[in-house]
């Protein structure tokens, strides 16, 4: 899969800027469904019938990426910039992010700030594309950048920016690929805007109508020096989620997704996540109520230029997602 992952997170797409990436999918998806479309918010929907025995279930991972929004350009070329999703400003200072027309700027820090013992702001950052002045600026206001990293491959390890959540269309485009026949009425969605707040997986499930929802997204570990306590460790299995910030997991998804993993014979944790939250908590609530649960690739460094996974864990995912899908 390392292929397909790599092409995946060196994609450009931002929340709300998706065209890149969702042409990208298209592209890999295509030849394996019965119909493809683009709803009306952008978000791609893959449709692949079964045999009229089962019943009708989205698996849904956002492919927007959190990024940066420019705001101003000062009359040197430097540009002041907001966040688009959740931006850590520790994680930017000496970064480098790269716009949708190919330039790249570098993120600096004011240097004269009131205590530079504080911890900065995006306020106090700026972006520097190499600009003379504000005439020149290859990028204006309005344009977004996303964080630009090299995708690295190292022992089980994969390391890179938007792992959130191309490791979760990684999966499910895997899991297309691989399944050979099911019951199931199947919607693989490919959602936007999830990092400002699940906008497409809402608008995608009320149109789809689901029986019954997965989410396949990103989740912290708790196996970090001095990290908060967490029962989720990288290479131990994918997680099952029983409740996050934003949502409590159907115990129909929550069971199936055990059940599925234990038929398998793959490892599995189960998350309990404190801060942060899934497509799943927008999908549970549209129309009468849908049964949704997630299943989560546990991921170091949540929102840097450098997350981590484990290809261990993401290849168990498509074996356990394969098992629930083949299966009435």
């Amino acid at each position: 899969m390392n292929e397909l992952i790599q092409e995946l997170v060196k994609t450009y797409g931002p929340s709300g800027v998706e065209d890149q990436i969702r042409a990208v999918i298209r592209d890999l998806v295509a030849p394996l469904a019965d119909e493809v479309q683009v709803d009306a918010m952008g978000s791609l929907i893959v449709h692949k019938a079964g045999n009229g025995h089962g019943e009708r279930i989205a698996l849904m991972a956002h492919m927007d990426e959190i990024g940066v929004m420019v705001t101003y350009i000062d009359e040197k070329g430097f540009l002041r910039f907001t966040s688009i999703g959740g931006v850590n400003p520790l994680t930017c200072i000496g970064n480098r992010v790269a716009f949708a027309n190919g330039v790249v700027g570098v993120i600096g820090i004011e240097q004269k700030r009131n205590d530079p013992r504080d911890v900065p702001t995006l306020k106090e950052l700026f972006i520097d594309v190499g600009a003379t002045g504000r005439e020149d600026c290859p990028v204006g206001v309005g344009d977004a950048g996303v964080f630009s990293r090299p995708f690295v491959s190292q022992g089980t390890r994969r390391i890179s920016k938007a792992m959130d959540d191309r490791i979760g269309c990684a999966v499910l485009i895997e899991t297309l690929r691989r399944l050979e026949q099911t019951p199931h009425d199947l919607y693989f969605v490919f959602s936007v805007q999830e990092e400002v707040g699940l906008r497409g997986a809402r608008t995608s499930a009320f149109g789809i109508n689901p029986d019954l929802a997965i989410a396949v997204d990103v989740t912290g570990t708790g196996d970090t020096p001095e990290s908060y306590p967490m029962a989720v460790e990288l290479g131990q299995g994918p997680a099952v989620k029983v409740q996050d910030r934003g949502m409590i997991a159907s115990p129909i998804v929550r069971d199936r997704l055990i059940q599925s993993a234990q038929k398998a014979g793959v490892p599995y944790q189960l998350e309990v996540l404190e801060r942060g939250t899934t497509d799943a908590a927008a999908i549970q609530l549209v129309r009468a109520g849908v049964p949704a649960g997630c299943l989560s690739i546990p991921t170091r460094y949540v929102h840097s230029p450098s997350e981590m996974v484990d290809i261990r864990d993401v290849e168990n995912s498509v074996t356990l997602l394969l098992t629930l899908l083949s299966e009435a």
